[in-house]
């Protein structure tokens, strides 16, 4: 990494794997950012870099990392694996790249509530991972042949997408008949099995047939 791949970076903007920060405000929250990351492809986040590709720098750009480094510990679970490079823009300012790999510990998670949130990358933005892109990211790391039969509630899913080429889970429950539950475990299991794919949404997942 150099200071030409950072202006590379801003120069491309935020995407599937960019995230810019001004500064390492609300760290608690930022974090959600590289957990999304750790979770979807990796990618870098950059401290110093407005949201709109200004590489404007950060004074005590140390302390910013020292602030963030904190937060990865204190609230990321399991531990996250990533590097931190510091790049000087002048001797009062700098910027600080987090590069995080795509992990082999997904999901990564923070708790709230006494409850686990794990988060993901859509485009350029951090959502909060269903329960069944959560299932699907514990259970694909370990990829193993799936053996399953095609039974009344398979033909209607194939007998949908086949018309409408894309179906949420909501939409797939009440054509099916089934339990929310019943439709989740469904379109969880086809997707391990590589015969669906899941495309996360903001509001509401989609499935379709893999190609």
């Amino acid at each position: 990494m150099t200071l030409q791949d950072i202006h590379k970076y801003a120069q491309q903007g935020e995407g599937l794997t960019v995230e810019f920060k001004k500064k390492a405000a609300y760290p608690d929250k930022i974090v959600r950012e590289m957990i999304a990351l750790a979770n979807t492809e990796g990618g870098v986040l950059l401290i110093g870099v407005d949201d709109d590709g200004t590489v404007s720098g950060q004074r005590f750009i140390e302390e910013e990392v020292f602030v963030m480094e904190k937060a990865i510990k204190d609230f990321i679970f399991p531990a996250l694996n990533y590097e931190v490079e510091v790049f000087k823009l002048n001797p009062k300012k700098g910027v600080a790249v987090f590069s995080i790999p795509k992990s082999a510990n997904r999901p990564h998670y923070i708790k709230e509530e006494k409850q686990r949130r794990a988060f993901i990358r859509v485009k350029d933005k951090t959502v909060k991972a269903s329960k069944e892109v959560w299932e699907i990211l514990r259970r694909g790391k370990h990829p193993k042949d799936m053996v399953f039969t095609y039974g009344d509630k398979e033909t209607i899913l194939m007998q949908a997408l086949a018309e409408k080429g894309v179906l949420t889970l909501k939409e797939y429950a009440s054509r099916a008949k089934l339990p929310r539950f019943l439709a989740s475990k469904t379109l969880v299991r086809l997707v391990l099995a590589n015969v669906l794919e899941i495309i996360p949404q903001e509001i509401e997942d989609q499935y379709r047939l893999k190609e």
